[in-house]
């Protein structure tokens, strides 16, 4: 993948990787055991309709090995819920043969969006690809954490896995012969506490890239930057964004499953660093009025081995045939995949007009008011050619909002979808009789006009699977029922007096 967008990858060569793999993939990339291969290393096997994996026994004996040797006390296995909640069971490292081996059972019916009572129990199969020391842990007794599949008894993947929906549409994308990669901006907010029922308090005043004693949260997103370098976790660039006390943090491009995990932790040790100061970090999209909110603006590309698949040196805009139909195809489905890239009630008072978040389903190069834009490749670098999906946010589930983007994209490339023309407007100001005369389509305006567009996608089921698109509609549409029946401080500022 001889691209200098992806270079940094080349060099960073991090402890507790693996780096001798045996597929070409694997050679070019240190980073590959984490690659999903659909013939070689972890995606091995089909049967019955089924595929799964086994670790690859090199990896395992080299955290096998590495938690002996650094005398480490505790193992955390990781896994996320339907919605992104991050999970995680303790065990001891004489207890981590056997979970390589033959997982870790336990009451699926616990876990939202897992399983029925009656059919409750699953495994936590750890990824020993992704094992890393935990930084802050006590250095008398080190801990480790390992992200995990979840499986069936009988060894098959579970349905209800969202890491398992990540995995299977990687897969689909390496039958086409193709390698996503992403890169997200994730954006969250430091207050003074977390108390809902308090005013929220922000940390400064300061705005886009200020560097000053305003932006008072500038060590400590610094400590952040430190400790995901620590994991492993390589940070592209990190800043303070428009909003007061609002930062972002921008990981380098790295395979999607991969960035998935990188996302969960970063969400976690941003949390943690600022619970450690006694302050509260959210990464809900709107938390304030009148000011921008917090978006997972997401740079995508496809690889064809080594050779990037976006990029024509012989088109006007340098994009190849496959990245306009994948661009058409986000376009064509943006509507589908919205209420997963934009799970929450909050999540669609952030997609409004004026607040510098697409709410028109438009493309456009170096438009930042389009939902698709494509960004300008500086001269020499044309291997870095991608696009930016713009309404993601950071509350998103991102093992489940990145397969539904690909999956989107994808479709467009094997449907061969015509990419609409390019929207040259400032679209942020643009009303919505203008947006229909040029024939852009809305975002949906709310999280129950979004689900009823997913319930009718057949794209979004065969993403999803039918385990987890019934129960994400099921809590979804309850989550706007309570908010439906809640009274809101504007109902009685505006109403209370007047009527």
């Amino acid at each position: 993948m001889g691209s200098s967008l992806i270079a940094p990858l080349l060099s960073h060569k991090r402890e507790g990787h693996f780096a001798s793999c045996q597929s070409r993939v694997s050679r070019d990339f240190p980073d590959c055991e984490r690659f999903v291969n659909v013939t070689n290393g972890l995606a091995l096997t089909t049967g019955g309709g089924a595929l799964w994996w086994s670790p690859m026994e090199p990896q395992k004996d080299y955290v096998l090995r590495t938690v002996e040797e650094r005398g480490v006390r505790l193992i955390r296995l990781w896994f996320t819920d339907v919605l992104g909640q991050l999970k995680s069971v303790a065990i001891s490292p004489a207890e981590l043969a056997d979970a390589f081996d033959e997982g870790l059972q336990f009451d699926g019916s616990a876990i939202d969006g897992f399983s029925r009572v009656q059919e409750s129990d699953v495994l936590a199969v750890p990824d020993a690809s992704t094992f890393e020391l935990l930084p802050w842990a006590d250095p008398e007794e080190p801990s480790g954490r390992v992200f995990c599949d979840i499986r069936n008894p009988d060894g098959t993947p579970f349905e209800g896995d969202p890491r398992w929906v990540m995995r299977r549409s990687l897969a689909k994308a390496a039958e086409m012969g193709y390698t996503f990669y992403t890169a997200p901006e994730v954006e969250f907010f430091y207050f003074r506490h977390g108390d809902p029922d308090q005013p929220l308090t922000p940390l400064d005043n300061a705005s886009y890239f200020d560097l000053t004693t305003a932006d008072v949260a500038s060590p400590l997103r610094k400590r952040t930057i430190t400790m995901l370098e620590a994991m492993g976790i390589p940070v592209e660039y990190s800043f303070h964004e428009d909003s007061p006390s609002q930062h972002e943090i921008d990981l380098r491009y790295t395979e999607a499953l991969s960035m998935a995990d990188n996302v969960m932790t970063l969400r976690l040790v941003v949390r943690k660093l600022a619970l450690d100061r006694d302050l509260h970090a959210t990464f809900m999209p709107k938390p304030l009025n009148g000011v921008q909110g917090s978006g997972m603006h997401t740079h995508m590309s496809l690889f064809e081995n080594d050779v990037n698949a976006f990029h024509d040196a012989g088109d006007d805009y340098g994009l190849s045939k496959t990245a306009k139909a994948f661009i058409a195809g986000l376009l064509h489905h943006a509507r589908e995949i919205t209420a997963v890239t934009n799970q929450l009630v909050n999540s669609y008072k952030r997609l409004v007009a004026g607040d510098e978040a697409p709410t028109f389903v438009s493309w456009a190069r170096n438009n930042r008011s389009a939902l698709v834009r494509v960004p300008v490749v500086k001269p020499g670098k044309e291997s870095s050619t991608r696009i930016e999906y713009r309404a993601l946010d950071s509350a998103a589930n991102p093992y489940l909002a990145f397969s539904a983007v690909l999956a989107a994209g994808l479709k467009g490339v094997q449907e061969g979808y015509e990419l609409p023309p390019e929207a040259a407007a400032d679209l942020y100001t643009m009303t919505r009789g203008q947006a229909r005369t040029k024939g852009f389509d809305e975002l949906p305006m709310s999280l129950s006009e979004a689900l009823d567009v997913l319930e009718e996608s057949p794209l979004m089921v065969d993403v999803l699977g039918e385990h987890i698109h019934e129960w994400f509609l099921r809590n979804k549409r309850a989550e706007f029922a309570e908010y439906r029946r809640e009274v809101t401080p504007f109902e009685l500022r505006r109403y209370m007096n007047t009527w």
